[in-house]
């Protein structure tokens, strides 16, 4: 009797801890995208493509636009493993979560930081941390991972097929490699300062290993989401057979 009556509890307070979750990271990235945009100025020789170029900047944007879903959903859609009709709402929330913002989160905060271990130089010189303020670094390359691995334990989402789910990812990844060769183009420059120092092979290896590593952290996330919601998976399975 306890067991049944304490579960409703426990659903209303996950439910508001998810609720206050979502609105704080929704807030702190707007908040950061805002800031970087309007205060934060690189002295670089070209502003071609102004911050839309760094895939740090989108996909803070891309972290954003998740949260306030989550956050809209929250309230107008719904968390429920399945419910007998799914809102437009929770289907975008789940496809996105799935594509773009996991994957890429975790790519954008495992780069940054393994870079800047190796030579800082390369990915963030010193010489910027008077206008790039420690903060902002790291809601841009730590908090993105942070709440996205929070995301991943407290709220529960259907994945889409693997084919998909990493077709939109592999999109959005081939369309960003495009726009930095643009970029290189009509600016002269590359994006980060290590790309200079690569030879074409090398940099072409680069850009092949950095696509499997987002289809690798598409594929963990899945992995992740299959193991910490086994139960409910099964449940959801079973009521659709």
């Amino acid at each position: 009797m306890t067991k049944l009556s304490a579960e409703p509890v426990y659903k209303a307070i996950l439910g508001s801890l998810c609720i206050l979750m979502h609105f704080v990271a929704a807030v702190q990235f707007w908040y950061a995208i805002y800031f970087d945009h309007v205060f934060v100025v690189f002295p670089v020789a070209s502003s071609f493509g102004g911050k839309f170029k760094f895939l740090t900047f989108l996909d803070a944007i891309i972290q954003a636009v998740y949260f306030t879903i989550a956050l809209i959903n929250d309230f107008v859609g719904t968390n429920e493993v399945s419910p007998k009709r799914l809102p437009r709402i929770r289907k975008l929330k789940d496809y996105m979560m799935a594509a773009f913002a996991f994957p890429l989160a975790l790519n954008v905060g495992i780069t940054f930081w393994s870079i800047y271990a190796i030579d800082r130089e390369l990915i963030l010189p010193k010489a910027l941390d008077a206008v790039f303020p420690s903060w902002l670094n790291h809601i841009m390359h730590t908090n993105i991972a942070v709440f996205m691995i929070l995301e991943m334990f407290t709220s529960f989402r259907a994945y889409p097929t693997r084919g998909d789910g990493m077709a939109g990812l592999s999109i959005f990844l081939l369309g960003y490699l495009i726009w930095l060769h643009v970029v290189k183009y009509y600016s002269g420059l590359w994006v980060y300062p290590f790309l200079e120092v690569l030879s074409l092979p090398q940099r072409l290896l680069f850009f092949i290993g950095s696509l499997a590593i987002n289809w690798c952290l598409y594929v963990l996330g899945e992995t992740m989401n299959n193991m910490i919601w086994s139960k409910e998976l099964k449940m959801a399975q079973r009521k659709t057979n």
